[in-house]
C-alpha cells in the first residue's frame, strides 16, 4: 500500500513498550513472515469489531493523506469527526507508524 504523502510529518511523540507484556506484543509481530501469518495473528488477537475499528483508522489515515475533509471522511467511514481528528493527530504528529506503513 503506497500513498503519496502530502504533508510533512513532524514527530512529536515516541513510544517504548512500558513493560514485558508490551515488549512481547511488539516482538510477536516481528516473528510474522507474510500477510497470511499477520492476518491469522490479528484474528486470534482481536475480536471482529476490533479488527474493523483498526481497519477504519487505517482507511481514515489514507483518506486524510488524499486530502479529504474531516466531515466527509467521518461520514464515509461512519465515525465521528473526533475519531478522524484523533487519527490525524497520530498521522501527522505521532510516532511515525502510519507514515512508515503508508509511504510504501
Amino acid at each position: 500500500m503506497s500513498v503519496r504523502l502530502k504533508t510533512r510529518f513532524a514527530s512529536n511523540e515516541s513510544f517504548s513498550p512500558r513493560n514485558e507484556k508490551e515488549k512481547a506484543l511488539v516482538r510477536a509481530f516481528l516473528k510474522l513472515k507474510n500477510e497470511k501469518e499477520v492476518a491469522n495473528f490479528v484474528r486470534d488477537l482481536m475480536t471482529l469489531p476490533e479488527i474493523e475499528e483498526f481497519a477504519n483508522r487505517l482507511e481514515i489515515a489514507i483518506l486524510l493523506l488524499e486530502g479529504g475533509s474531516y466531515q466527509r471522511i467521518a461520514k464515509k467511514i461512519g465515525v465521528s469527526t473526533t475519531t478522524v481528528t484523533r487519527v490525524a493527530h497520530w498521522l501527522y504528529k505521532g510516532c511515525g507508524g502510519y507514515q512508515k506503513v503508508l509511504k510504501g
